[in-house]
């Protein structure tokens, strides 16, 4: 049953990317009072992307238009903005205690976390200006974009620097591996695949130090750590792959997150915690795109719904 407390929203959700956006047009369109909690700006990580070419319903479209959308569509639906993130919720009986950033403090029947991932970033000059302009922390996303007569750099040694370096030679006509040391943290036939492939060179010890261009990226600065020897290499485009971590740094209960910090849930979104549901890139996923994103968000606002109907 619900409780005979002050509840103030059915709904809250944390995250205004395609996740949380998607899960509010499910929960408004079902008649829940909804709030959403976000810290930057609605949209998410799509708001910095130049170019969307693999999102259903568009040949093409920029990423800041096709955010808007969701969000335009969230708020019509009325959707509620907080103008303010998270900092701990806790659950009450059947219900959840959620403080805000700006310390006030809320209660909801259900919450969903939506609140994706951050890269690991190179921190180096020109990263965070051309970003969306050749800077892309996503080859699935963004190789597309560039052709057989253009060159790029993969920075890193794992297994997604690897892999995307691989996926990258579909579409350009060179792409530089650039590690910092001689080893990589893959496995054998992984790395061998990558040497194999006439398209891409390895640059060892190495590491890229500035990244330069004019409406976007057209060269990187690459240093030798043996020499210390800098060079000027032409490229269109960078694909830092050194990791990224979920933002959950706010959820105090462990037990739902995974070893890195990933929140683990069902195929209804439904974490071990009853009312508590997880969408897109936080949770435990193996692929992370807006358009997987959109799908979580709606079977989490379905089944928040339905926990909630259940409640009466």
């Amino acid at each position: 049953m619900k409780n005979l407390i002050n509840i103030d929203y059915d709904l809250v959700i944390v995250g205004e990317g395609p996740a949380g956006l998607s899960a509010a047009i499910y929960s408004c369109r079902a008649g829940l009072k909804t709030l959403i909690l976000e810290n930057s700006v609605p949209g998410g990580k799509v708001m910095k992307t130049d170019e969307v070419e693999n999102y259903p319903g568009f040949k093409t479209i920029k990423g800041p238009e096709l955010g808007y959308h969701f969000y335009e569509q969230a708020i019509n639906l009325g959707a509620i903005e907080a103008g303010c993130g998270i900092l701990n919720f806790f659950k009450e009986e059947n219900y959840f205690t959620i403080t805000l950033s700006n310390k006030k403090v809320i209660k909801s029947y259900s919450l969903i976390i939506a609140t994706g991932t951050k890269e690991n970033l190179l921190g180096i000059p020109g990263e965070k200006e051309y970003y969306g302009k050749g800077v892309s922390y996503c080859a699935t996303c963004d190789g597309a974009f560039y052709k057989e007569n253009q060159e790029v750099i993969v920075v890193g040694g794992g297994y997604s620097a690897i892999e995307e370096a691989i996926f990258l030679t579909r579409f350009v006509g060179r792409v530089y591996i650039v590690h910092r040391r001689q080893e990589f943290r893959v496995d054998r036939k992984s790395l061998e695949k990558a040497k194999s492939n006439s398209k891409i060179k390895f640059i060892l010890d190495s590491a890229v130090t500035e990244i330069k261009g004019d409406s976007f990226v057209n060269a990187v600065l690459v240093k030798n750590l043996l020499t210390n020897e800098v060079k000027e290499m032409k490229v269109a485009a960078i694909f830092p792959f050194i990791g990224h971590n979920p933002n959950t740094t706010f959820v105090d209960n462990k037990e739902i997150l995974d070893n890195d910090g990933y929140i683990i849930t069902n195929d209804k979104m439904e974490t071990i915690i009853p009312g508590l549901f997880a969408a897109g890139d936080v949770r435990v996923t193996p692929f992370r795109q807006i358009a997987t994103a959109v799908s979580d968000g709606a079977i989490a606002g379905q089944f928040a719904v339905k926990y909630i109907e259940n409640l009466n």
